[in-house]
């Protein structure tokens, strides 16, 4: 059985390299039966070689419980048939078993990279799991015009250029690149904007620019300041500045103050990167910095990322699922991932020997494309940085389980507070935005013990409620979330394990009275009574904080002092909901303002229509052109035109 195509890799030879065996399937109960799973194991040994893999483990649903890689696929997970020397984490993952799928590669590299793959993509409970993995921040010069652009990107490095990162945060790469506009005055508008321009635009006029647009410089000047750049940001910032210096000095010379007060100005900028710097990192080259900290049960990694001898920032990484695992291993599987996102540098630092370590950097260097040597430093600046990054590590998890300890008191106020039985692990709040009815959005954020679960937010269009009737809306809101889960209370068919089909363990309304007989009338109708609801709406006393009432289904209300924790942890529940659902009314209301008539017609793409308007200026104008007319827009060939006229001439 082969689900997805989740056996090739995204790699042009994917299909050469990686090949998908069928999974054997076994008929079960749902329920954890060891047996059932050993059995499943066994039957899938039988069709087994001694070849490199990765191989998957399924529940009875399909889902993905484990991915895992071996040098040979027959001894590894042969292995999981003797329970006796397995640990009882394991034992539980092999009753939840009833399938395997199997990939064979070409070496053990390969299964290394698919294994981190694969994890990213199904994100196993049983497997080492990175919680925050999402996209870096790159600084781009890209090299698809005369005149580069310098710009921010996150995501696929598919646009021609150089990249420059990983920065640990936008706001580093956004001081960065404020700097670097300065320093080397690069464009940073896009080539719709440079190519419409007749003028300088203000970035000139306050030196963060140098105005290619109207021929302010010249292409082999911007060349020059292109190079500069690029040697700057590939670690010979040094050369820069001593450049710049001898520059400034002829200007001085040559009574040319103008030019060597803009040149003063570009020093300055690029004294401001080196001195923002808060680790010295000279001498260091392209290097990450990984440091491990465990304690009470969790692990913090700390990162530094080393460019060309420069900072460009920290971030903490807490590792979930580890279990029972050592340490290395851990540590392991987050370089793994890690890199699974980012381009690995030639030098990978860390403060302990790793599991397979010279299988890891073997790996990573067959994605990266170069030689990747993984140490523990000894000495010198290296060993400096290391201490640094563990002594970060350390403090960065005391804060974190510091946090978590008041957060699971909080927790348990709140269930107090509130009457339930048990702690709420997933929290869902609601609320709506429109302007008097119009472009109205519901929004649902969720909380968890561990933070807000930005990944299961939701927003809502809402169709029915035509009037300014919150009520309504509101009702409209509670019926989309919870219908599948009206029809499917056990979540055992369809989106197994989507959040549409998670039952919540609270439902907070941004409400009054009102809201909360909506959203109780509701569910009462769906059959649906057993989700503890609460609306949490300002007093009588608007404006003031802590004057917040909470309102229970019985018509009951409830207050909380001033200066309670739990009080404080609620409004921060009902601000977010609230962030988000404006959020979503605005984006909605401005592609309502940016909407064009052309965009109801079939086959008509942003191209075509920005085409049109350059070609007829208005949409009105389109909707009366001949077809003739219509043929001789640029861009527009005489199928697309027939298509065009028909759409407005339907009826002859």
């Amino acid at each position: 059985m082969s689900r997805t195509k989740a056996g090739s890799p995204h790699d042009p030879r994917g299909k050469e390299r990686f090949h998908e065996e069928s999974a054997t399937k076994v008929v079960a109960s749902a329920q954890p039966d060891l047996e059932a799973g050993i059995t499943a194991i066994r039957d899938t040994v039988k069709t087994l070689k001694p070849r490199p893999g990765v191989y998957r483990m399924l529940d009875t649903r399909g889902d993905v419980l484990y991915v895992g890689k071996a040098r040979s696929l027959k001894a590894r997970v042969a292995n999981y048939t003797q329970v006796k020397g397995l640990s009882n984490r394991i034992q539980r993952m092999i009753s939840q078993c009833r399938a395997m799928e199997i990939v064979t590669t070409n070496s053990e590299a390969e299964a290394l990279l698919l294994e981190a793959q694969l994890i990213k993509r199904y994100r196993p409970p049983f497997n080492v799991l990175l919680r925050d993995d999402k996209s870096f921040p790159f600084i781009l010069l890209r090299a698809d015009h005369a005149y580069p652009r310098i710009m921010k990107h996150r995501g696929a490095r598919k646009a021609k250029g150089n990249y420059y990162g990983p920065f640990a945060s936008a706001g580093s790469v956004n001081k960065t690149l404020n700097a670097l506009q300065k320093l080397f005055l690069l464009r940073s508008c896009t080539d719709s904007f440079f190519n419409n321009r007749d003028r300088p635009c203000l970035l000139y006029q306050i030196k963060r620019c140098s105005a290619p647009c109207v021929g302010r410089i010249d292409e082999a000047g911007y060349a020059s300041l292109v190079r500069e750049a690029k040697d700057f940001l590939g670690g010979k910032s040094g050369a820069v500045q001593t450049q710049i210096e001898k520059q400034m000095a002829k200007a001085a010379d040559d009574l040319d103050f103008e030019t060597a007060a803009i040149l003063r100005d570009r020093l300055r900028a690029a004294t401001f990167i080196q001195g923002s710097q808060a680790i010295n990192a000279q001498g260091v080259g392209d290097a990450d910095v990984f440091a491990l900290a465990a304690k009470g049960g969790q692990v913090g990694v700390q990162a530094f990322f080393i460019r060309g001898g420069q900072n460009w920032g920290h971030r903490t990484f807490y590792p979930r699922n580890i279990g029972d695992l050592d340490m290395d291993e851990v540590l392991s599987n987050v370089l793994l991932q890690f890199y699974e996102e980012v381009p690995p540098p030639r030098t990978i630092l860390v403060d302990r020997e790793l599991a397979e370590q010279e299988l890891v950097a073997e790996a990573l260097a067959e994605k990266a494309g170069h030689a990747v040597a993984i140490s523990i430093p000894q000495r010198g600046t290296r060993r400096k940085l290391m201490s640094q990054a563990q002594r970060n590590a350390v403090e960065a998890l005391d804060r974190r389980l510091a946090e978590s300890g008041t957060k699971a008191k909080v927790l348990r106020e709140l269930a107090e507070f509130l009457e339930l039985d048990d702690v709420p692990q997933r929290i869902e709040v609601y609320d709506n935005s429109h302007i008097q009815g119009t472009k109205a959005v519901g929004a649902m954020v969720v909380a968890s013990a561990e933070g807000f679960e930005k990944g299961q937010y939701r927003k809502f269009n809402i169709k029915s409620a035509q009037t300014n009737d919150d009520f309504g809306m509101m009702r409209e809101v509670m019926s989309r979330r919870f219908r599948n889960l009206a029809e499917n209370p056990d979540g055992e068919e369809g989106k197994a394990n989507s959040h549409e089909t998670v039952w919540p363990d609270l439902v907070l309304i941004d409400g009054g009275k009102g809201q909360m007989s909506s959203v109780r009338d509701t569910l009462a109708e769906m059959g649906i009574e057993n989700v503890p609801l609460i609306a949490i709406a300002k007093g009588p006393h608007h404006g003031r904080e802590g004057r917040e009432v909470f309102h229970f289904p019985d018509g009951r209300e409830k207050t909380l002092p001033v200066n309670s924790p739990l009080l404080f942890y609620l409004q921060t529940l009902r601000d977010e909901v609230h962030r988000y659902a404006i959020g979503a009314h605005r984006a909605k209301r401005s592609r309502a303002i940016t909407a064009s008539p052309l965009d109801e017609i079939p086959g008509i793409g942003p191209s075509r229509k920005r085409a049109l308007l350059l070609h007829f200026g208005t949409a009105g104008k389109v909707r009366a052109a001949a077809l003739d007319d219509l043929k001789r827009a640029p861009g527009i060939s005489e199928g697309v035109a027939q298509q065009i006229y028909d759409f407005y001439h339907a009826g002859g």
